[in-house]
Formats: C-alpha cells, sequence, structure tokens
C-alpha cells in the first residue's frame, strides 16, 4: 500500500479529511460533532482509536467542532501552529499537555513512513495553513479555506498525485444571493475563498501528466452546487487543453478510501 484518503466531510458545515500509509493514520481536522465524526470514520472502515494523530488548519468551528471530544475519547495528539493553538484552545476543552504538540508553518515533518509538510495561505484566521503528504514517490495535496493561490502555493502543491482543491463558489450566485454585502466581500476577498473560476485557473499551473485524482472541496452550501462547480472547473481545464476526472465531495457522505498506486 501506498497512500490512501477519504475526505469524510467538506463544505461549509464542517470539514475532516483523512489519510494513512503503511504506519500511519491521520486525520486533518475534525469539524463536525464527536458523534458524526465516529460516524464518518465507520463508513469509511476506519477505526478512530487506531489514529496516530490529527493535525489543524486552523481555528474555524468547521474545521474544530469535534477536535477536543475526539482527542480526548482516543486520547490523541494534536499537532498546530502555535497562533492557531492560542486562538482554538479555550473551545477545545481540557486536554492533558501531552496531547499537544507543535507543527509550524512551513515545516517539514516526518511521521514514521509519512513526510508532512505546511504551508501558510490567505485567510481570516489566526495563522491558517494546508498540507502536503508524501510517501514512496507518492504526494498529495490538500488546499482549501484561501482567497488565492499564490505562486508560492502553486510551487509547494504542484505535482501531485491527487489534489483536493477548494472550489468554493459560483461569484455569479454569491453576488446574486442572501448574503450581506460584508460577507460576500469578504468571500470575494484576499482572505476569503476560491472561485470555481479561480480554482480551475490554479490547479491549470500545478497539475501534471502523474495528476490522477482531484476532488472539489469546501462547496457553499447557499453559493455553489456540485454539477455546476464540476462543470465550470472542467470547462477551464478543458480551454487550456486538460481532460481530467473530477470528484465531488460532501458535506455528510466520505469519499470512498481511495489508493494512490
Amino acid at each position: 500500500m501506498t497512500l490512501r484518503f477519504s475526505v469524510l466531510a467538506s463544505g461549509s458545515t464542517g470539514n475532516a479529511f483523512y489519510i494513512e500509509s503503511n504506519e500511519q493514520k491521520i486525520l486533518v481536522d475534525a469539524g463536525l460533532s464527536g458523534k458524526q465524526m465516529d460516524y464518518l470514520f465507520s463508513e469509511v472502515n476506519v477505526d478512530p482509536s487506531t489514529l496516530s494523530g490529527i493535525l489543524v488548519t486552523h481555528e474555524h468551528s468547521d474545521h474544530i467542532k469535534g477536535l477536543g471530544i475526539i482527542a480526548r475519547k482516543y486520547n490523541l495528539p494534536i499537532y498546530a501552529n502555535e497562533k492557531t493553538w492560542k486562538a482554538m484552545e479555550k473551545s477545545l476543552g481540557k486536554l492533558s499537555v501531552d496531547q499537544k504538540f507543535h507543527f509550524g508553518m512551513e515545516e517539514m515533518k516526518t511521521f514514521k513512513d509519512m513526510e508532512i509538510e505546511s504551508f501558510g495561505v490567505s485567510h481570516d484566521a489566526a495563522e491558517p495553513m494546508f498540507y502536503t503528504f508524501r510517501h514512496e514517490g507518492k504526494k498529495i495535496a490538500l488546499v482549501t479555506d484561501l482567497g488565492y493561490v499564490s505562486e508560492r502555493i502553486k510551487k509547494t502543491v504542484e505535482d501531485a498525485d491527487a489534489y483536493i482543491f477548494e472550489a468554493n463558489h459560483d461569484v455569479g450566485m454569491l453576488r446574486m444571493g442572501r448574503y450581506p454585502w460584508s460577507v460576500k466581500r469578504r468571500i470575494l476577498g484576499d482572505s476569503g475563498h476560491v472561485s470555481n473560476e479561480d480554482c480551475g485557473l490554479a490547479l491549470t499551473d500545478i497539475i501534471s501528466n502523474r495528476t490522477k485524482r482531484i476532488y472539489l472541496a469546501h462547496l457553499s452550501l447557499d453559493n455553489n452546487m456540485k454539477d455546476l462547480a464540476r462543470m465550470s472547473v472542467k470547462n477551464v481545464l478543458q480551454e487550456r487543453g486538460i481532460d481530467i476526472e473530477l470528484h465531488d465531495t460532501d458535506p455528510k457522505i466520505p469519499t470512498a478510501l481511495y489508493e494512490v498506486g
């Protein structure tokens, strides 16, 4: 086995990502209730008590809602950067000292047979960061919750075998929707979320011949639809001569475990 992963949940209501190698089982974020997290793990036949640890991207509730509960229940270590720890600590409840670990921005850590690299993103949180995962020459990139995709990020995540990439909103739907202008401005801004079209444009710059899977993630419930996201991103890619299958994610239904072979 090389790397296997499932997008357990993705969307504006809750996010969780699971990835495993031969020796490691890693959860990124736990943005749903403890009960929902247990259900999601059962759907992909993973026992959460066997997890090696939990990585945190940032302190927004759709990423940490069940974090304290699941960490306590299964006595799991949590990894986050210093500013994220400060921002989220009160929300997590009581944790023992030996459950709290530091994972810095722009850092590479080795977890037995898996190498994990963090990279900063532009989002309205304390110090948000996401991750790439490497094992035996395979690479997976998790990229959501960012206002724009910088050249530095593109360099970090390029040439991956699989992407979980944000396609948060359709700009037209957002502009015409019910949100107050202040919220629309936040989402459209440089520290908000990536639109369908910008997702396609970014993917154009980073995918390569080795890229086999792209999952469109963190879709807004109010300002996007799965079919629309897929069509919009596909159109941008096809205009640039790229034909690759796009996969949906869901806020309540995990994707099947996929092995990057």
